[in-house]
């Protein structure tokens, strides 16, 4: 065991300590903390290794959950609200201010309460006691089979238990699968990933589960391979700015209502005064219209986005919500098929709201287009740095950047960050 003094929260959570000189990850401490280390395994540049607190922080917290620690969802509970408010707050500042934008100054942040995240997904392994379900834990494959949660919506709470006995009673669990449940409008949509086939007690079962608990749609999956409807009772549907959507099986939605209204909020601050309702705007990586339908209130939207289900879901809300002037929905690959300068150049603005991954290719055409603002949605301070810096080179300015914690307690943060060229 070797005693360190943890200097700092790292980008994934974990404390940060120095041992001749090079970074020592442990989890579950706070910065000013002395911890007794026994160290395990590399981690990066660094080892990483498991503490016990001898010297606690002042602003050590008591978790609201009774799973934090074992359960891989949350990583920082322990701390005291304000001081994990401006961590979370600085994780954008600082990816900004890398990338070049020395004076970038957040936002006040914006919060989602606890019990309100609409969306979950969940692992399921068979075991010889019956089914775990839950979260995995920390960077390891065990499940750790949920009772509570403090962060999500007290429905999907409420399934967790039912989910698992369905599980348990049916063939196509074999040894282990997922459980992906979206809170839409009309009630839970459940996406069912197994590793078996259905028989035909296990459709009975499904259809029972459907009617007992309210959920318009459960479909089933081998895998990741492609879903099929076991049991639909009406359509699930949701609204998205006041228009209902039919999203496909286990479809993309932000995290909870409180964040989308604020990602909406701050999109919509962003772009140029100017625009008229004939101004055209690009959308990218637009899934099933969360953004599109709030921007196309403001101007012409295309909207691009490479999943199919995504892409048909969003082309139907507005055909039948009589948008299908004001949005045109293209189905592209934006990663193997980014827009090329020469057709970004005649937009008014454009908006991105790539995958965790960063949108690193289509970036570098933005930036070659010269379009005037670019509004950037973000759930990765590492990839928004790494694409704001292509910004910064090709001469672009930061106006504004909001912070949006909707994934609370964990490592990960909302941004959206407006920039406009300049030179």
């Amino acid at each position: 065991m070797t005693d360190l003094r943890i200097e700092r929260i790292g980008v994934d959570g974990d404390g940060v300590a120095l041992l001749d000189g090079k970074p020592v990850y442990i989890p579950f401490v706070l910065p000013g903390e002395l911890v007794s280390v026994r160290l395990e395994g590399k981690r990066g540049l660094g080892q990483a290794g498991d503490g016990t607190v001898l010297e606690p922080s002042p602003d050590r917290a008591a978790p609201p959950c009774p799973h934090f620690g074992p359960c891989g969802g949350c990583a920082l509970q322990h701390w005291a609200d304000d001081k994990y408010a401006e961590w979370k707050s600085n994780q954008v500042r600082d990816a900004l201010r890398r990338a070049g934008f020395a004076d970038a100054t957040p936002a006040p942040l914006v919060r989602t309460a606890p019990g309100t995240r609409r969306r979950v997904e969940l692992a399921a392994k068979r075991m010889p006691s019956g089914v775990a379900l839950g979260l995995h834990a920390r960077n390891e494959s065990t499940v750790v089979d949920l009772a509570d949660c403090a962060v999500l919506h007290p429905t999907l709470v409420g399934l967790v238990a039912a989910l698992r006995d369905l599980l348990r009673s049916i063939d196509g669990l074999r040894k282990e699968g997922s459980v992906l449940v979206n809170l839409l409008t009309s009630g839970p949509d459940i996406l069912l990933r197994l590793d078996g086939p259905l028989s035909m007690p296990d459709r009975v079962k499904i259809a029972a589960f459907a009617d007992r608990w309210g959920a318009p749609r459960i479909c089933t999956s081998r895998g990741t391979g492609v879903p099929e409807t076991a049991a639909q009772l009406r359509p699930a549907r949701t609204m998205l700015t006041g228009l209902e959507v039919v999203p496909p099986p286990g479809a993309f939605l932000q995290a909870s209502a409180t964040g989308e209204a604020a990602i909406i909020a701050a999109m919509i601050a962003g772009l140029p005064k100017k625009l008229s309702r004939k101004s055209r705007i690009a959308e990218l990586y637009a899934g099933c219209g969360s953004l599109t339908f709030p921007l196309s209130e403001v101007g012409r939207v295309d909207a691009f986005e490479g999943e199919i289900g995504a892409s048909t879901a969003l082309r139907n809300a507005a055909n039948v919500s009589g948008l299908s002037g004001r949005i045109a929905v293209m189905q592209r690959d934006l990663t193997r098929q980014p827009l090329a300068a020469k057709e970004l150049a005649p937009y008014a603005a454009v908006v991105l709201d790539p995958p965790h991954g960063g949108a690193a290719v289509q970036i570098e055409q933005i930036a070659a287009a010269g379009v005037k603002r670019v509004v950037y949605v973000s759930c990765n301070p590492s990839t928004l740095g790494r694409d704001a810096a292509v910004l910064k080179t090709a001469g672009y300015a930061l106006l504004s950047t909001t912070p949006i914690d909707q994934f609370l307690w964990s490592a990960r943060i909302e941004s959206v960050s407006v920039f406009e060229k300049v030179k």
